[in-house]
């Protein structure tokens, strides 16, 4: 790929010119869609950049995500638990577990889902271990060192830090069969005595602002994903010399939700760094924000397929790639169960406000 256009929150879709954007097209521009280890490298020289949310160049960050996802999902899926354990360790007073400049040079994970038994910490002699299996751990066998959740006697959950290198982490083999996002593996690994360091107090990884923060920035990357289906559409209407008027009216169609995400993360950007975003509000925010991406991004890919037929699908691999990544990726929001949750939101937090109505 010779070059990659930089996805832009901007009204006029403006190429944008911060060094973190300009990163990240660079990077992708001599990328192979699929090179795990050229996406780590990636996310190591972004975070040494100070990729950082909420520290007031939040749109800069997500459009780099996005940037990187609109050339390869699959290296921004690598990228963004990366810079967000970064941040975690930053918001958590990271000199207390690492120092900062290491912590920039090493690749991170964030293991935060729970399976029906929860991973267990206790307290020995030496301090916490973990013990037991954690679900959804993408890249186990490659990173560094993750964040990880894990649940006390008294059953309180923790946030902690580990080395994955330990000869008492195990990725269990066998356990990812994804189409989509093929080369990013997040199945099961089992934890033996664990060595932990705790990151923060019980609770707090769930209560501190940038939880919320985080969310949105994997909605930057479904965002950036879209772009590059769009991008699709559009070269091939432009190739045509009298395009079809329903090719015409799907890609009309796409712009319409693009430019309705592209506002709506250019505003949760503004929110974030302007401290707006935290507490209730920001939970309100993600929710919302997440929800608008995930649905354009369903009914752009729809859109997609019915414009240009089985080719977008068959005649490209990285076009039927980007097809198989972005639709495993959105399943990160858990559709009507998400929009239920939000509806939860809005109705407890008019009752606590004593309002009638959010908008």
């Amino acid at each position: 790929m010779d070059t990659v256009e930089a996805v832009s929150f901007s009204a006029e879709f403006s190429p944008p010119r911060t060094p973190l954007v300009l990163l990240a097209a660079r990077r992708a521009a001599v990328a192979t869609p699929g090179d795990v280890a050229a996406a780590l490298h990636t996310a190591v020289l972004l975070g040494q950049e100070g990729a950082l949310v909420g520290q007031g160049s939040t749109a800069a960050l997500w459009e780099a995500l996005a940037t990187t996802a609109s050339a390869d999902l699959g290296a921004a899926r690598a990228i963004e638990p990366h810079l967000d354990a970064l941040a975690i360790l930053d918001q958590a007073g990271q000199g207390e577990v690492w120092d900062a400049a290491a912590a920039a040079t090493r690749t991170w994970g964030v293991f935060a889902a729970e399976g029906t038994e929860p991973l267990r910490a206790t307290v020995t002699a030496a301090g916490w271990q973990l013990d037991g299996l954690k679900p959804w751990c993408s890249l186990a066998d490659r990173l560094d060192a993750a964040l990880i959740t894990a649940t006390d006697a008294r059953g309180e959950r923790h946030l902690f830090a580990v080395e994955l290198g330990h000869a008492g982490v195990e990725v269990v083999p066998g356990s990812w069969h994804a189409r989509g996002l093929s080369e990013i593996p997040s199945g099961p690994v089992r934890f033996t005595a664990v060595p932990a360091v705790e990151v923060g107090e019980p609770g707090w990884y769930l209560r501190r602002a940038g939880f919320s923060w985080g969310g949105i920035g994997v909605a930057a990357c479904w965002f950036g994903g879209a772009v590059g289906v769009a991008r699709t559409v559009f070269a091939a209407a432009v190739k045509r010399e009298d395009p079809d008027r329903l090719l015409l009216m799907h890609l009309g169609a796409i712009d319409e939700r693009l430019q309705s995400v592209r506002r709506a993360l250019a505003e949760a950007a503004r929110l974030v760094d302007a401290g707006r975003a935290e507490g209730v509000p920001g939970k309100l925010l993600a929710k919302r924000v997440r929800a608008t991406v995930a649905d354009a991004c369903e009914n752009i890919l729809q859109r997609a397929g019915h414009a240009l037929g089985p080719a977008l699908l068959a005649q490209n691999p990285n076009d039927s790639k980007r097809v198989a990544d972005l639709q495993l990726y959105i399943r990160q929001h858990h559709a009507e169960r998400d929009e239920a949750s939000l509806g939860e939101a809005l109705i407890r937090d008019a009752l606590t406000r004593e309002e009638t109505a959010p908008w």
